[in-house]
């Protein structure tokens, strides 16, 4: 159980404090209600360039590490499709100071052609060496289309094109910030050696004079139920074929997000797991293979991929995962199977709650999400599914009409 304190200054920032006095040290945990799935499909990546624009400087302090730095602290920053999150951790002695940075850059970002000049150099390069010039690089651009033909899940959080963040201007960059990056569409959680009355002083001094913004409403376009499978062939210089697979699933909050996680387990979690054991110790046909989801708050996808063993077929590949998935829908899963995938979720959970970032990090999360008392409620939610479930959704989404196939063929064959 995390036990935690709320309240909300009158600009509408939510915070949340967690006291822990185990430890020496302190958390300060920023998240933006905002993430690529809130981009104007014309100009994308612009939620991830913000993440590298925020650490440009702000209008009184020009450099953000070193203040911290000095302070003993570190920081760090992630974009994903439905979220941005700055956090740092320092001295609890020396809270004050994340709170004078955070709260800088969140009032006066220092927008100015030379900043923006160089985070879109950065992003740009990041682009081209990770999506364009690395083999299998266009995977997920390839993947995220195939999938989706609606939602903003369709591009990744880089961005669709590059030539979305070449062409992004200062006005475009100004308009996003003041859009989106507002005490009324973020929140703050602190954790670690503090007190709730401290974090409210320091919070009301450094956050509550900051305009409170207009309330982003989310009104995205819905993906359409996919009615017939898709197939897309590659042809790449890449070492060895590969498969992706993927079908729809539920959203954050639905029960069957819940029990698509644990069908990840069974298929793909680890060396044990069926896909692993069947299909990459005894038959050979991957030289690795894994089955996961995309962990969006919008409905996502289930996804196996994997690189072939040289000389075998990619239809004989997929005909065998498809052998894997038949089993998993047509028999129930061992009661001893799923307890397994049970005790590795319950660790997995409980290894993530031992330390502060992380605490203050699902704080904030489900804070956005509607509740942040959802983080005590996870375990039972996991706990609750039966082996009759799993089969049951595994036939929802293994159904043929609800899958898309992507074989990525190799010219060194």
């Amino acid at each position: 159980m995390i036990n935690y304190n709320r309240f909300v200054l009158d600009n509408g920032l939510r915070v949340l404090v967690h006291e822990d006095t185990s430890t020496p040290m302190a958390v300060v945990n920023i998240m933006y209600d905002v993430g690529a799935r809130d981009e104007n499909p014309a100009k994308t990546g612009f939620a991830h360039l913000f993440e590298h624009l925020m650490f440009g400087g702000s209008v009184n302090i020009p450099d953000y590490d070193e203040p911290l730095q000095r302070a003993g602290g570190e920081n760090n920053a992630y974009t994903t499709n439905d979220l941005t999150n700055y956090y740092c951790q320092l001295p609890a002695q020396n809270l004050e100071t994340a709170f004078w940075l955070e709260s800088d850059r969140m009032l006066s970002l220092a927008f100015g052609k030379k900043s923006l000049d160089v985070q879109r150099k950065v992003v740009c390069e990041e682009f081209k060496e990770h999506y364009i010039n690395k083999p299998y690089g266009d995977v997920g651009h390839k993947l995220r289309h195939l999938s989706y033909t609606t939602h903003p899940y369709r591009w990744m959080t880089i961005g669709d094109e590059l030539s979305h963040i070449e062409n992004a201007t200062l006005d475009d960059v100004k308009q996003f910030f003041f859009k989106h990056y507002r005490p009324v569409n973020a929140i703050l959680s602190v954790a670690g050696n503090v007190k709730t009355e401290e974090v409210k002083k320091l919070a009301e001094k450094w956050f509550g004079d900051i305009p409170m913004g207009e309330k982003y409403v989310r009104q995205l376009p819905q993906e359409p139920v996919q009615t017939a499978g898709r197939r897309l062939e590659v042809d790449a210089n890449v070492p060895l074929d590969a498969l992706y697979r993927t079908w729809h699933m539920e959203g954050r909050l639905d029960r069957g997000y819940y029990v698509a996680d644990l069908i990840t387990e069974v298929l793909g979690g680890g060396a044990s797991s069926r896909l692993y054991q069947s299909l990459v110790k005894e038959q050979k046909l991957f030289s690795n293979l894994e089955c996961h989801h995309f962990g969006t708050i919008d409905p996502g996808l289930l996804a196996i991929e994997g690189k072939l063993v040289k000389g075998v077929k990619l239809e004989d590949a997929s005909k065998a995962v498809d052998e894997q998935l038949q089993q998993i829908c047509e028999s129930l899963v061992a009661e001893s199977e799923l307890q397994k995938v049970k005790n590795k979720t319950e660790s997995i959970i409980t290894f993530e709650d031992m330390s502060v970032m992380s605490r203050a990090n699902s704080l904030a999360f489900y804070e956005l999400l509607g509740d942040a008392s959802l983080m005590n409620k996870e375990l039972s939610r996991y706990q609750d599914i039966t082996a009759e479930e799993l089969q049951q959704y595994s036939r929802t989404i293994f159904d043929e009409k609800n899958g898309n196939t992507l074989f990525y063929h190799s010219n060194n064959n």
